[in-house]
């Protein structure tokens, strides 16, 4: 290590102990234990532009280690990727361009939002998917136009949560041999010495996940560091993973090696003594010599070179193939909104009774020749949720560029590998499952949520209609659980219409995650007028008309409970009530709709409303108010019969009109 070099590294840990120590609040186990590995990678082997972090060639660094956000944001500091002292010193307050774990679309040159631990490692699964199933398609003999490679750092705590080996072993099982793995090995973990929690051989978990397995014993060791990135890049039919054993909290003798290092700042006095250990000259927070700067800058002029020359070759590469350039700009295009809403072709469906499920797959094969860069695929159930699509052929080892990905019984980790093949660009995706095991993925929705990525959720099985296979497969809190999430719309159809115009409103969303929450049962069309998607996309609307001028009652349903409304709504009339049917397939969306429209669908003078919906009826209190009721599901399932258990628990005609009796 060169003089230089080892003044750079210790300038990337004083950073993070002065931003740390500053905000009095942070880790600085990481970055102290972690900052030779980071700074070898970003300096010698890190593809990128400081100048341009949208680059689609760029090589990806992703900190899984999230609570390490200390050292991300040193180096985006030191290598000119945006970010400011001022804004080093803003560490964790209100507004800066620092938060306490890195967000995605907030700060500069941050690839990906991170702090759940191992949620990281899932998203670089999937920009390593992305970047291969691109290579693939667009590739050409002299024009690799998508050669980048995928860096994802992360220490004990990311390889304990089980999302890693989710994601580890369908890396491996795919071949990534662009995705490296950083292994910060510590051994410490808040509790303590990860001996009383983690003692297995970690790099024998890797080879058999299909990983080539490489250890640097000296975690100070650049040559030795470098090395084991040049090796990692030369292995071309599988994914590395790479140990760097390190010190956490290295240079602070009253923390090095100790638990107390991880999540709480050093301390003013242990900041001094880091200095001194460090050789550090400066005793002054936040000062770093230009002469760091100048060598950062230095480094990077051979990333401004081979950013100057992919622009040339992809020009080059344009001019050759020019049925490409066409094909490049479906990919990294929106899709036209209007020209969807108005293809007849998108909105028309036989009037015969299905399943949501089966109009969903029926849209998605509508789709993939409209959108040629639609991907996706399922846990394991891609027959039940209808999520394939025909012909595009299967995302394997030997076939990246298939459209059908089958993600096996991995939920949590598929959600992340979505969130990653969302955060590459280029591609637009879905993954599917039976909405009951929507808890299993629902902190990587969460992500998407939080990151605006507009991955599609479809969720199939959506109440008791699942039937025989019991209350273990029938959701009934989980409806809530989404709704409840910010930025993220939920919805859930009626019929094939409502179906199409959940779909649009999934791949026409920029900045939003949609979930498509779908019936296993075939349920009959309420009509097929191409005229009630204008409704459908507001996310409420008046599906059946009261005879009088004001309604007594409004009813209000959603998927296969709209049908059952309905035909309340005959039997009432035949007791000389009135009343109104509401399908209200996303609330999120009807609750962005002007005051007038909310009010010309659910008038505030009409006080006597019904909600049904074979859900849990947390939520429905905003739209039925203190003079309403509920027919909900608000215990767990049986097993029986879908029929059997509609009519068990009260989802029945009659049960609706005495319901809607029992409030006027």
């Amino acid at each position: 290590m060169s003089n230089i070099e080892e003044k750079t590294v210790n300038a990337i840990r004083i950073l993070a102990a002065d931003a740390i120590q500053k905000a009095n609040s942070g880790h600085p186990g990481l970055p102290l234990g972690a900052a030779p590995m980071a700074y070898e990678l970003w300096a010698k082997h890190l593809k990128f532009n400081p100048k341009d972090s949208k680059w689609i060639n760029r090589d990806r660094f992703i900190l899984s280690a999230g609570h390490g956000s200390a050292l991300l944001y040193a180096l985006n500091h030191l290598f000119g990727c945006g970010l400011t002292i001022e804004d080093i010193k803003d560490f964790r307050q209100f507004g800066s361009k620092t938060p306490g774990h890195p967000e995605y679309a907030h700060t500069p040159a941050v690839e990906a939002t991170t702090g759940p631990l191992g949620a990281g490692m899932g998203m670089a699964v999937g920009m390593a998917m992305a970047q291969a199933h691109l290579a693939k398609i667009f590739n050409k003999l002299e024009y690799p136009i998508f050669d980048n490679y995928t860096y994802v750092l992360g220490g004990d705590g990311c390889m304990m949560e089980g999302i890693s080996s989710e994601a580890f072993s369908f890396a491996g099982t795919l071949g990534l041999d662009k995705l490296i793995v950083f292994y910060d090995s510590n051994k410490i973990s808040i509790e303590g010495d990860t001996d009383i929690t983690f003692c297995e051989n970690v790099e024998e978990r890797m080879k058999a996940f299909g990983f080539q397995v490489l250890t640097v014993e000296d975690g100070n060791d650049l040559a030795a560091i470098g090395k084991a990135i040049e090796e990692a890049k030369a292995e071309k039919e599988k994914p590395s993973f790479i140990t760097v054993k390190t010190k956490i909290g290295y240079g602070c003798p009253a923390k090095q090696g100790k638990a107390c290092a991880h999540g709480e700042p050093l301390g003013v006095e242990n900041v001094e003594e880091l200095r001194k250990t460090l050789g550090w000259q400066c005793r002054d927070p936040f000062c770093v010599d230009k002469d760091v700067y100048d060598h950062c800058c230095e480094l990077t002029k051979k990333n401004i070179l081979a950013y100057e020359k992919w622009n040339c070759l992809f020009d080059e590469y344009c001019k050759k193939y020019p049925e490409m350039k066409k094909l490049w700009d479906k990919y990294f295009s929106d899709i036209d909104a209007q020209k969807l809403l108005d293809d007849k072709d998108f909105w028309t469906f036989e009037n015969k009774p299905a399943a949501t499920r089966a109009s969903s797959g029926e849209l998605i094969n509508r789709l993939k020749d409209i959108m040629p860069n639609i991907i996706g695929g399922s846990a394991d159930l891609g027959p039940s949720n209808k999520s394939e699509i025909k012909g595009g052929g299967d995302f394997t080892k030997e076939t990246p560029q298939g459209r059908n990905i089958h993600y096996g019984v991995r939920e949590q980790a598929m959600a992340a590998i979505a969130n990653g093949i969302a955060l590459y660009g280029g591609l637009k995706n879905y993954v599917a499952t039976f909405f009951v095991f929507s808890d299993y993925l629902k902190p990587m929705a969460r992500l998407s949520a939080l990151m605006e990525l507009p991955v599609t959720y479809i969720f199939t099985h959506d109440s008791i209609g699942v039937g025989e296979d019991g209350p273990t497969h029938e959701p009934v809190e989980q409806l809530a659980m989404f709704r409840s999430t910010p930025n993220f719309v939920v919805y859930r159809p009626a019929d094939a219409i409502e179906t199409a115009a959940g779909w649009y409103t999934a791949v026409t969303s920029k900045k939003t995650p949609t979930a498509l929450v779908l019936t296993r049962q075939n349920i009959n069309q309420i009509d097929t007028d191409i005229k009630r998607r204008d409704g459908a996309l507001k996310g409420a609307y008046v599906i059946s008309k009261e005879k009088k001028s004001s309604p007594d009652v409004i009813i209000i349903a959603t998927g296969s409970e709209v049908e059952l409304a309905i035909k309340a709504q005959s039997a009432l009339r035949e007791e000389n009530i009135d009343a109104r049917v509401v399908s209200m397939p996303s609330m999120v969306i009807f609750d962005k709709q002007t005051r007038e429209y909310k009010e010309s669908v659910l008038p505030n003078s009409v006080r006597k409303r019904v909600a049904i919906e074979a859900l849990s009826g947390f939520g429905w209190e905003k739209y039925i108010g203190l003079d309403g009721a509920m027919l909900t599901m608000d215990r767990f399932g049986a097993s029986a019969p879908a029929k059997v258990l509609f009519e068990k628990f009260g989802f029945t005609v009659e049960n609706v009109v005495k319901t809607v009796k029992s409030i006027l």
